[in-house]
């Protein structure tokens, strides 16, 4: 189970005005993000061609960490708050903790290569739910009580939100809300206590499920059990003694048809003048870019998310370039995307 500290727990309950719960709701929208790079790696990794069962399961995945990260943003605003995107204190150091160091120092999250170890080690720790159903699967390990879990994070937020009440609320800040990304069912403007419950019932359900059912909708399982379809290699089911497994359709995996990436490609010294370091520090330019225009589009700008998902797409294009081209001439090793903030008006020479 992926732990933070109690004590931001205690703040959070702590609070008397909505601006004392600012800093937990960007912290929100750093954790949310703090995913996305590594899930997207893996997904960039896979040939094409190969794998697309695996593929289609993290993207969806990938899909609603970004619509939480929206939650996230959009209540902020929301209660007068101000989304910080485009910094580099916004990005977690790869491979480092989470933000909030969420699971303790002991837990790192790299940029890696799919794998089956990475699906059950890193993205099925960090997905883990709050009360997990069983799954025919080993029984977790005792808690440490000086933690507090990600539902527990949450649902403290949502508690704060009741006190303190709908004068928190701003109308006026409803304009520059980011809508349109997702389907008006999920991606709502936020203007009140219960609409701001919604939204955060949104986030923990895709990703946690519920205590007594793996799936966020009919057929379609929270995404903790999705890395476990992944990891285990079958669908989960429910099984005739009310129970789940998994035991349905096969997700297949083929080895080789995964990129031979670097891990945590970011900290390879690549040689100057080679094609490796060039495209890395195109991608690092570009994934800055879409920073920019993310934080543009959350404060004051919602138009801006235009922008920031035709960069998406491109991100995509230079990530396989990148796992086309050895780090190094002669190398079987294979160059990967640099998750980092460079001051993209003053060149990628221009490193924060």
């Amino acid at each position: 189970m992926i732990r933070l500290q109690r004590s931001i727990i205690h703040g959070i309950r702590a609070a008397k005005t909505a601006a004392e719960l600012h800093v937990y709701l960007q912290n929100a929208v750093e954790l949310e993000h703090a995913t996305i790079p590594p899930y997207l790696t893996a997904i960039f990794s896979l040939k094409p061609g190969y794998n697309e069962e695996i593929r289609q399961l993290i993207h969806s995945i990938v899909m609603q960490e970004m619509l939480h990260m929206c939650i996230a943003g959009n209540i902020l605003i929301a209660i007068g708050g101000h989304p910080q995107i485009n910094t580099p204190q916004f990005i977690p150091k790869y491979p480092g903790p989470l933000p909030m160091s969420i699971g303790g120092e002991g837990f790192i999250v790299g940029i890696e290569p799919f794998s089956k170890e990475l699906v059950f080690n890193t993205f099925m720790v960090i997905e883990e739910p709050e009360d997990p159903v069983p799954v025919e699967t080993p029984k977790l390990a005792e808690e440490e009580p000086d933690y507090a879990t990600i539902g527990e994070f949450y649902e403290a937020i949502k508690q704060q939100i009741k006190q303190l009440g709908d004068g928190i609320f701003k109308p006026a800040t409803v304009p520059h809300q980011v809508l349109g990304w997702f389907s008006p069912e999920r991606l709502f403007p936020i203007t009140d206590v219960a609409s701001a419950l919604h939204a955060i019932n949104i986030i923990i359900v895709e990703g946690e499920g519920t205590s007594t059912n793996p799936n966020q909708s009919p057929g379609n399982p929270a995404h903790y059990y999705k890395y476990g379809e992944i990891y285990y290699g079958k669908r989960i089911v429910a099984t005739p003694d009310g129970g789940y497994a998994y035991a349905g359709a096969d997700v297949p995996y083929d080895p080789a048809g995964v990129y031979p990436m670097v891990s945590n490609p970011q900290d390879y010294d690549y040689q100057d003048n080679t094609q490796a370091k060039v495209r890395v520090e195109a991608f690092a330019y570009s994934y800055s870019s879409l920073l920019n225009a993310l934080h543009q589009a959350f404060n004051g700008e919602p138009r801006r998310i235009d922008t920031a998902i035709g960069l998406m797409y491109d991100l995509k294009v230079q990530a396989v370039s990148l796992m086309e081209t050895p780090v190094a001439p002669g190398s079987e090793k294979t160059a990967g995307p640099s998750y980092r903030y460079v001051n993209t008006q003053g060149g990628m020479d221009a490193g924060a």
